[in-house]
């Protein structure tokens, strides 16, 4: 506690990493608020997105359901993907009763806070944005793909990407989480379609580079064919540096044992590798480097270990908070 609050995490990304994060902070005393991209435009939220006009719910859902707090009955229901074979199908039950309570409501942002309370979620989930952003890269030879889903299989390098339209502001609430933060983390997530997606909401990632609280980017433990193809980790931070126009990293928490070749098989089939800790690039980065064996392997999928992760970022919380109080 720091006086009689507890200690503000601000985490920022999207994809399948940052469910599996929060899943193992929400065990801790702290106050949490997740800001998840809005650019996805495959599957079913591709579908609902374009059908309803409304911000992509599938990445919002997976947040939600990772800080419910409630019967793991209830959480699979909210999850529930339907197989059927007809409009139904590919649709989890989650997204669809987001896009309804938005469609009743006339607001995203509102549906998302209805769905907080009935799933008892542990923290605050926000949109990077309460309207429908689009995602383009333009790749090094020049050419400029658009659509989050499309970009990763495109099949050349990118080179930056853009959102449009321009003019995309950020909630005031995430405004106000990120500037009253004791710790902000970026990541896990795609590089380039969920963690760069939240940052180049133009106020929402000026507030992230201005703000005095610590920052620390969890760098995924494998590179991605069509984003991230043979990237090391001091390479990731480039790139979010390159977009960003500003450092201001001060710890990256990565991967730093070798996973066994087995286990990397399959990917390497998919054209992923683990990524390499480069540390001397990121040192002269001016970036602490907080390494160790951060990996579990279930079902066939390599993770962060959601545990460790956890209670190393909850220390360095702790360690800021203590600073901030006693300076």
């Amino acid at each position: 506690m720091i006086g009689n609050r507890e200690p503000r995490i601000v985490i920022i990304g999207g994809g399948t990493g940052l469910p599996v994060l929060l899943r193992g902070l929400k065990q801790y005393p702290v106050d949490i608020t997740a800001i998840v991209t809005v650019a996805d435009d495959g599957g079913s939220s591709g579908r609902l997105r374009e059908g309803m006009d409304i911000p992509p719910p599938g990445d919002i859902r997976n947040v939600l359901a990772a800080l419910s707090d409630v019967e793991p009955l209830i959480e699979e229901i909210f999850q529930h993907r339907f197989t059927t074979s007809n409009e139904l199908s590919g649709h989890s039950l989650g997204n669809l009763i987001l896009a309804a309570m938005t469609s009743i409501t006339g607001d995203f942002v509102h549906a998302i806070k209805v769905m907080s309370k009935v799933l008892n979620v542990r923290g605050k989930v926000l949109p990077a944005a309460n309207q429908i952003a689009d995602l383009h890269a333009e790749m090094t030879d020049g050419t400029i793909v658009s659509g989050e889903s499309r970009i990763p299989v495109a099949g050349k390098r990118i080179k930056k990407v853009f959102l449009t339209p321009k003019e995309i502001s950020p909630l005031p609430e995430t405004v106000h989480a990120i500037r009253q933060a004791d710790l902000i983390i970026i990541g896990p997530g795609s590089l380039y379609t969920s963690i760069l997606p939240n940052l180049l909401v133009p106020k929402l990632g000026n507030e992230v580079c201005r703000s005095k609280a610590k920052k620390v980017y969890i760098c995924n433990l494998m590179t991605q064919a069509g984003e991230t193809h043979q990237y090391t980790a001091s390479e990731h931070v480039k790139a979010i540096y390159d977009h960003m126009k500003c450092t201001f990293i001060d710890t990256i928490l990565v991967n730093s044992k070798q996973i066994p070749r087995e286990i990397l098989k399959p990917y390497h089939e998919e054209f992923a590798n683990q990524v390499f800790c480069d540390h001397n690039k990121l040192y002269e980065l001016g970036i602490e480097v907080v390494g160790g064996d951060l990996v579990t392997f279930e079902d066939g999928v390599i993770r962060h270990d959601t545990k460790l992760v956890a209670s190393i970022l909850y220390s360095m919380l702790i360690h800021e908070t203590k600073k901030s109080f006693n300076a």
